[in-house]
């Protein structure tokens, strides 16, 4: 087992650079790796403009992590081995970049009038050169600060769903999803079903037309494996899996190489 097929950089709200990832996955001995940020490919393209992929020490497939629009479900799909040159990719990427920062703003207007004495400045410190801005980089702001002890206390006072400093953000529908991660040559895979919270709204999913499943995270119960499986096979769609890292102290896993997945997943992506 050497692969891992759902990884988060900076570029996104992961907290090593994709360079970072890279040398830790091969130091680590993965074979293939995919990374898959939020709403962006910047990392990839980094990694290009550095030579640092194509990569002759691993493979690296290139991927993103959508978040799709459903009111009451987390929905979250993965578009795996994509064109990330695509026109129709970059040109929607950039819609949902810019929705993310009018989204910040809110965001950061209802924690100050909550009384919390925090501004843009002092997340964009902690978000680096990051487009997607999200709620992580808002709540590890607030934590420096020393409002809440952990992320997850951040979120469980102000940031989760529908809380008092939530804004929603622009997400596309599951179609839509689907649509633009074929259009730039892709596979769409619902990421960690498990943690939909609802197996109709999975199936609803496949129906749309999602191509696998990410079977293996590591939220999911030995028993919720086995459905998944069964719900794929059922389907005949592919099966994926991944460690969801986005090295995060205190979440499991915390490094690269202690969550991973057998070679042959990863190579449905390899073109």
């Amino acid at each position: 087992m050497s692969s891992d097929l759902h990884i988060h950089t900076s570029a996104s709200d992961g907290r090593l650079s994709p360079r970072e990832v890279i040398q830790e996955a091969i130091a680590v001995g993965l074979h293939y790796i995919a990374i898959t940020d939020h709403d962006t490919v910047k990392g990839l393209l980094q990694l290009q403009e550095g030579k640092l992929f194509p990569n002759q020490e691993i493979t690296i497939i290139p991927g993103i992590e959508f978040s799709a629009h459903m009111p009451k479900h987390e929905v979250h799909i993965l578009g795996l081995s994509i064109d990330l040159s695509n026109k129709v990719l970059q040109e929607k990427l950039q819609e949902i970049v810019d929705c993310r920062w009018r989204r910040f703003d809110k965001i950061i207007e209802k924690i100050q009038l909550l009384g919390y004495d925090i501004c843009k400045e002092d997340v964009l410190k902690i978000a680096g050169s990051t487009e997607s801005i999200g709620r992580a980089h808002i709540a590890r702001a607030l934590v420096e600060k020393g409002f809440f002890k952990s992320v997850g206390e951040a979120f469980e006072k102000l940031l989760y769903k529908d809380g008092p400093a939530y804004a929603p953000h622009y997400k596309l529908a599951v179609e839509e999803i689907i649509e633009l991660v074929h259009n730039a040559n892709g596979q769409a895979v619902l990421a960690h079903p498990g943690l939909v919270g609802n197996d109709d709204i999975v199936r609803q999913v496949i129906k749309a037309g999602i191509d696998g499943l990410e079977v293996h995270h590591p939220k999911h119960a030995e028993e919720e494996i086995q459905k998944y499986q069964n719900l794929a096979r059922e389907n005949q769609i592919m099966m994926t899996g991944g460690s969801d890292f986005h090295a995060i102290p205190r979440r499991y896993p915390n490094k690269l190489g202690i969550f991973t997945v057998d070679d042959e997943y990863a190579l449905q992506f390899i073109k």
